[in-house]
């Protein structure tokens, strides 16, 4: 029960720090760093032959690297004030709620003065090409986001946080990196980010369906599971398909189509049949929807760490 209490604590700091503040902008974040090792790794292994073996290679060394490094911090820290305080700033470091929620809030006032403005915020939190989206597009674009980006930014997290703690934590946000950077099927990097997307893929797995489950318990209406099994499966990737088609469920619209990334057109199946006009009611329903699911989970990691 002590050990249940200290992991208790600094998940509830850490939390509560992204509540209030967000992703710390003007600090250095992890994901940056992560980010400049996997640039670093592309640009140098990338060519030649050999590049799915490459990728592989280069993606479960960078996330082992990042589980044992933080294992052994955590391990000399000479007292437990210095675990605790090392364990919610990486709690802080890894959940992304509140900066995903504002950026999506800013996609819908950008897209109320501009189409351009829409299109040039929603590109900051999007990986398709938005140059040439509608204004229903782009809105499109940012509710799949904070869908899709509720389980990576936040109930996977706290998923791997109760398996293992924030050495698993940290890992997955590795994880997580390496496959938005270089997950794509795209000519570059189809096989050199192959393992980087099927390892994110089988990480996301319990998460993704988890948060689709929790986002449906959220909104009241349970009776939308049917519709989110029979929908999350027609997304191109495994796992993202879930939490959109619960968010398409609750507002009762429709999801996915072409898109084009890095110049190449990919034609995604539609989740859901209502092609109604999205507007800004919506986005606070989801916005709503979202914190509603982020509290129940946290709930449930504080269950799942006090029974062990």
């Amino acid at each position: 029960m002590a050990l249940a209490l200290i992991l208790i604590l600094p998940l509830l700091l850490g939390w509560l720090l992204d509540f209030v503040f967000g992703d710390p902008s003007r600090l250095p974040h992890p994901v940056v760093w992560f980010g400049k090792m996997i640039s670093w790794g592309e640009h140098r292994l990338n060519h030649g032959a050999h590049r799915m073996a490459k990728g592989a290679v280069m993606a479960i060394c960078f996330i082992l690297l990042v589980f044992f490094v933080v294992w052994e911090l955590k391990r000399l820290m000479p007292n437990m004030v210095l675990w605790l305080i090392l364990d919610t700033i990486i709690i802080f470091y890894c959940l992304a709620g509140t900066t995903l929620i504002r950026e999506v809030r800013e996609v819908f006032l950008a897209l109320d003065r501009s189409l351009d403005e829409g299109r040039q915020q929603v590109a900051r939190i999007v990986g398709r090409d938005t140059s040439q989206l509608s204004a229903q597009e782009v809105r499109t674009a940012a509710l799949e986001t904070l869908a899709e980006n509720l389980s990576d930014g936040v109930i996977a997290p706290l998923f791997w946080f109760a398996l293992l703690g924030t050495p698993g934590m940290l890992a997955y946000k590795m994880v997580n990196t390496l496959d938005s950077m270089i997950g794509y099927r795209t000519e570059r990097y189809k096989d050199f980010g192959c393992w980087a997307a099927h390892i994110d893929d089988v990480a996301n797995y319990i998460p993704a369906r988890l948060t689709a489950m929790l986002m449906v318990i959220a909104s009241g209406k349970l009776s939308l599971l049917k519709f989110v099994w029979k929908n999350g499966s027609k997304h191109a990737s495994p796992n993202s398909g879930y939490p959109e088609a619960a968010l398409a469920g609750i507002l009762n619209c429709r999801f996915g189509g072409p898109h084009y990334y890095f110049g190449e057109l990919f034609d995604k199946p539609f989740i859901g049949e209502n092609d109604r006009e999205l507007t800004t009611q919506d986005m606070h329903t989801a916005v709503r929807i979202n914190r509603l699911a982020e509290v129940l989970m946290l709930a449930l990691t504080f269950v799942t760490v006090l029974s062990l």
